[in-house]
């Protein structure tokens, strides 16, 4: 191939590059926009939500929940970028997960054996594996879209990061209405929720987001 000939490849590349920034800024925020609209017109924020933000429980839910966002986000908004370094976006994932296994830790030793299984089940696990991937579905359709315009080097992947970001937005809103306070219960049925959003973004990418 000709210099030229690389060089218009590139400057006719760059453009879709560089929208790339806004087009998942503005997924991101309609997103979140969307879902907590969902969420209040819904099934809402807790009642006792105002007293329960002090405890260490619900303090390090919201907590965990938010830093998965954040993290997720992170990576989402590198995917997209061909040859743009991945390394520290991903190894940023494992901050979350270590404090979902530090306070799932810190449960069993706080808590009674007897007491396990309840924390573990909570009052509505089945309706968290079904609401998170709900509230995921506006942020999923905004970061499939962006990144169509992208070129991850893997749409399974991409569709994979799309997911889990999107979980990680929706986990964060729905904290604030969940009752079940339980790391148990957050490593648990969260983690479910956020997998099967993971695994359809996947799903969804490997062919929406296929060059």
């Amino acid at each position: 191939m000709k210099t030229d000939d690389l060089i218009s490849i590139l400057a006719a590349d760059a453009p879709v590059r560089s929208r790339l920034g806004p087009l998942l800024r503005g997924a991101l925020v309609a997103g979140v926009l969307i879902s907590a609209a969902l969420l209040f017109s819904t099934i809402g924020i807790r009642h006792d939500m105002g007293t329960a933000i002090e405890t260490a429980r619900v303090l390090f839910k919201v907590f965990t929940t938010l830093t998965l966002a954040v993290t997720a986000c992170s990576l989402v908004f590198r995917i997209g970028r061909p040859g743009a370094p991945l390394k520290s976006s991903a190894l940023a994932l494992l901050l979350p997960l270590s404090l979902v296994l530090a306070g799932v830790a810190m449960e069993l030793t706080v808590i009674p054996e007897s007491s396990w299984r309840a924390a573990l089940v909570g009052r509505n696990a089945a309706f968290c594996v079904f609401f998170i991937p709900v509230l995921s579905l506006a942020p999923l359709a905004g970061f499939l879209w962006a990144l169509k315009s992208a070129a991850p080097a893997s749409p399974a992947l991409g569709g994979a990061v799309a997911g889990l970001a999107s979980a990680g937005l929706a986990t964060a809103l729905y904290a604030w209405h969940c009752p079940d306070d339980s790391p148990l219960f957050l490593a648990t049925w969260y983690m479910i929720a956020t997998a099967i959003v993971a695994a359809a973004g996947a799903i969804i990418g490997s062919r929406y987001l296929k060059w």
